[in-house]
């Protein structure tokens, strides 16, 4: 019989990465829960606002954010009943649509932004040096690209100045 090691590095490592995860997500929902925003309604609407256009494909906003055609369509539906999205036709292609930010969700974001950006830098940048951090975010970036490599589908890095890129 095999014995196994239950002190494995790699046990160590996915067990650091989800508890860091969820530390990180329950320091991040007071400020997104007084904005009115669920995890989900917010990856959503960031990720609009960090597209082209402020706008995405639905097939991608799906793959992006790693729901289901149908889920991502009751997202976009409560965002778009909110006025923080809408719906926009494809003009060469009858079939898709676009997600696309509202002025209504853009002011919502420019509401809870400032303290996620507080947040984010209190629990997780600011406990870095740059170095450390340069390494976490190449790291994350690698790993990211090979078990979701959707999570940028529709992107287009020639952003404008105003709207960072997403990764």
């Amino acid at each position: 019989m095999r014995v196994l090691n239950f002190d494995d590095s790699r046990l160590t490592a996915i067990g650091l990465l989800s508890e860091v995860h969820s530390g990180l997500m329950a320091k991040f929902q007071p400020a997104l829960s007084a904005a009115g925003l669920s995890e989900i309604d917010f990856e959503t609407v960031i990720r609009l606002a960090r597209s082209p256009e402020q706008r995405l494909r639905m097939s991608d906003l799906a793959a992006q954010t790693n729901l289901s055609t149908s889920g991502v369509t009751r997202v976009v539906d409560r965002l778009e009943r909110e006025g923080l999205v809408r719906r926009q036709a494809c003009p060469s292609d009858r079939r898709a649509s676009y997600a696309v930010l509202t002025g209504t969700g853009r002011e919502r974001l420019e509401s809870v932004v400032p303290q996620h950006l507080q947040d984010i830098e209190e629990w997780f940048t600011g406990l870095l040096e740059d170095e450390e951090l340069e390494t976490v975010l190449a790291s994350l970036r690698k790993i990211r690209d090979v078990v979701r490599p959707c999570a940028t589908a529709g992107a287009d890095h020639r952003l404008t100045p105003e709207v960072p890129a997403t990764s």
